[in-house]
């Protein structure tokens, strides 16, 4: 079995989300956005990403190869919003998704994070399966109004006792 471990971004990561933001069947999967993003775009969000000082952003490693992307993003009442992208195709479809939420799942709960959602497209079935997996629970869908990319997404939660 590979061993998976997450660990924080570094300036010299930005070339892998270089590569998935520009990866046509990534986008359809996330942000639906299919316009070119230039490399001053790249730059700016990537940085944006490194220099957050209240989210947290890990690459997901398999034997010290990256595959993804995990990231814990504070909202507003006490909620985190967490995303995830197995940006390598090779590692898709095989519970590594699961296996890196529920990773970040295990460093939420040492920082006492205890409500975490995330949005995903309700017709990625393969992400709300992983999610589910992991404890979140159907929620809603948000219905984006003046977004076409995309135009509604699924709310799931989790909510872990203090107890």
């Amino acid at each position: 079995m590979e061993k998976l471990t997450l660990r924080k971004i570094k300036s010299s990561d930005k070339k892998y989300f270089s590569a998935w933001w520009r990866d046509k069947e990534l986008i359809k999967l996330t942000s639906g956005v299919l316009t070119p993003i230039s490399d001053k775009g790249i730059e700016k969000i990537f940085l944006k990403i490194k220099e957050s000082k209240n989210d947290l952003h890990y690459l997901i490693l398999i034997d010290k190869g990256v595959i993804g992307h995990v990231s814990l993003i504070k909202r507003r009442s006490g909620w985190w919003e967490t995303q995830i992208v197995i940006g390598e195709k090779e590692y898709q479809n095989k519970g590594l998704g699961t296996m890196a939420i529920k990773a970040l799942l295990k460093r939420t709960k040492r920082l006492g994070v205890s409500k975490t959602f995330l949005e995903v497209r309700p017709t990625n079935k393969r992400a709300v399966r992983t999610y589910e997996k992991c404890g979140f629970n159907r929620v809603g869908v948000k219905k984006y109004l003046r977004n076409k990319h995309p135009p509604e997404t699924l709310r799931m939660e989790l909510v872990e006792s203090r107890l």
